[in-house]
């Protein structure tokens, strides 16, 4: 007999709830004073309101460059994604995952009618891969802590 395996985690379970945005217009230091204080990587972008796309500690590097000198007119717009991945909060985990794999993208803004709701990385993805797993075991073992009893691999 074949043992139940756990549903497949959605999306709205497994990202980052993050109603939070800094303005395009808005000096980065804003931003990356904004990411140290939450202790986040990935922030979204809004222009007059809409959200247009997302800023990353390392976009804001890489625009400072190795000196990491504050130019007096750098904006968020100036280090921002330009073609971030937005998807609905609805769309399935599985989709949004292979999307993010096979374009080598470390993150998606992630919407509920139209409005942020929060942010899904790839942290996210293995934290509730994690999850998942260790669920699927437990079903499998009947609460069996997953560790390999072959000794098999001790021997070199």
């Amino acid at each position: 007999m074949r043992p139940a395996v756990k549903n497949t985690p959605r999306l709205k379970n497994v990202m980052t709830p993050f109603p939070h945005s800094v303005d395009a217009a808005a000096p980065i230091e804003k931003a990356t004073e904004f990411m140290r204080e939450h202790k986040i990587r990935h922030l979204p972008v809004t222009t007059r309101g809409a959200l247009t796309s997302l800023v990353t500690d390392r976009d804001i590097k890489l625009v400072l460059g190795p000196d990491f000198a504050y130019p007096r007119d750098l904006k968020v717009r100036d280090a921002m994604v330009k073609d971030c991945y937005i998807v609905d909060i609805t769309t399935p985990l599985n989709i949004v995952l292979r999307h993010m794999a096979e374009q080598r993208i470390g993150s998606a803004i992630v919407t509920r009618r139209g409005k942020l709701a929060g942010v899904f990385t790839a942290n996210d993805a293995c934290r509730a891969f994690a999850d998942y797993l260790e669920d699927v075991q437990s079903l499998n073992d009947g609460g069996d802590d997953g560790g390999d009893d072959d000794d098999d691999d001790d021997e070199a």
